[in-house]
């Protein structure tokens, strides 16, 4: 497993510089823009749900391809493989990396979240953990890995830089070097942990 985890991180980290580059990019469009911090936060309440449900589907579609089980350990699998490590990704790592830029901050866990989604009024943990179950759905009936994963990184880059620019305030363009630093490691870990890692842990025998 030690091996594997290695690989798949090897693998994915110059997937993931290109991705954190698009993160500045659009970060550079946002400060340079002026665009207002709501647009931010509209974003990231779009791409935090299109991340949970990609990450659901994907980890809940290895878990099964390996071991066919009962549909509620599927879902207990895919829910904690994708709730969690999303939170993790989208939300505890930006927060904790604008932190240590001396950022001011604002702490939000979208999936407990009782209050409304913008545009659509519905609270945020209803969506959130509706889409999960989504994903674990299709994920569980229909064995689908490469484009979901494809798409989970990239979007998963999007949404912590979302997070940094919905919910801090920092002179952001001299530290750009370290967002490039925060958006990598992000994504990095806890995609390859969600994706792969995760749901074989589940399995006796991974291949």
């Amino acid at each position: 497993m030690v091996k594997r985890i290695a690989h798949e991180l090897k693998e994915h980290a110059p997937f993931t510089a290109l991705g954190a580059v698009t993160g500045i990019t659009l970060m550079l469009i946002l400060v340079v823009g002026n665009i207002p911090s709501h647009i931010s936060q509209t974003a990231f309440y779009i791409s935090h749900p299109l991340h949970v449900l990609l990450s659901a589907l994907v980890t809940t579609s290895i878990y099964t391809r390996y071991k066919k089980s009962r549909f509620w350990v599927a879902i207990l699998i895919g829910w904690t493989g994708s709730i969690g490590i999303a939170t993790i990704s989208d939300a505890i790592i930006p927060y904790l990396g604008g932190t240590l830029l001396h950022a001011q901050m604002e702490f939000h866990v979208p999936f407990i979240d009782t209050t409304k989604m913008p545009v659509i009024g519905i609270e945020k943990w209803i969506v959130i953990n509706s889409v999960a179950l989504a994903g674990i759905v299709i994920g569980y009936w229909r064995q689908t890995t490469k484009i979901p994963h494809f798409g989970h990184v990239l979007l998963s880059t999007w949404t912590s830089l979302f997070y940094i620019v919905a919910f801090g305030k920092a002179e952001w363009i001299p530290l750009l070097p370290f967002i490039f630093l925060i958006l990598f490691l992000a994504v990095w870990t806890p995609c390859c942990l969600s994706d792969i890692v995760y749901p074989l842990l589940f399995v006796r025998k991974a291949t």
